[in-house]
């Protein structure tokens, strides 16, 4: 066998066991957020809410103040009050201390740290997905009017940044 009919049979069978080339992809629209849990349910925020997410740090409690209110803690440097997001909302915490966290939510002039029973990640969901008229807790009435379905589970979208601008999260005096 020729050099060149050697080469020839070498790319014809190198050709035959080739995988296909991929195929285009259709480029969906998603939408991105940090997934946590309260009392058991799933919920989700947008990324830009949340600055940080840290594990629940050493809280110095804070007299004359509502019972969600865990006190104020320093986070880099930073003094963050540090609430209780279920015992906000009237939810039992279904989570152990291990997997408890804390979203630090607000801008660079205000922060608070929202205690959660857990969380739960980057999610992203096809705006697609999105839905309007969710069942939530009547607390978040007001702080969500939508939500994404995804494989049969409903993940409401909870606004954090107007929670932590609210009247009702603001007035934590007793």
């Amino acid at each position: 066998m020729t050099p060149y009919a050697l080469l020839a049979d070498i790319d014809r069978r190198c050709r035959a066991q080739a995988a296909a080339l991929p195929q285009p992809v259709e480029n969906l629209p998603t939408w991105r957020g940090v997934g946590f849990m309260l009392g058991g349910r799933q919920y989700v925020t947008e990324m830009d809410n949340v600055s940080e997410i840290i594990q629940p740090p050493h809280v110095t409690p804070v007299p004359g103040v509502r019972d969600w209110v865990l006190g104020v803690a320093n986070v880099r440097g930073r003094l963050v009050p540090v609430n209780d997001l279920c015992s906000m909302l009237g939810v039992s915490s279904r989570a152990g201390r291990n997997n408890q966290r804390v979203l630090v939510v607000g801008r660079k002039d205000f922060r608070s740290g929202l205690l959660v029973d857990a969380v739960l990640g980057m999610q992203s969901f096809l705006v697609s997905q999105k839905m309007t008229g969710i069942q939530v807790p009547e607390e978040l009435i007001g702080f969500t009017n939508s939500g994404f379905v995804r494989d049969g589970q409903i993940w409401p979208e909870i606004e954090l940044d107007k929670l932590v601008e609210s009247p009702g999260f603001l007035d934590i005096a007793i």
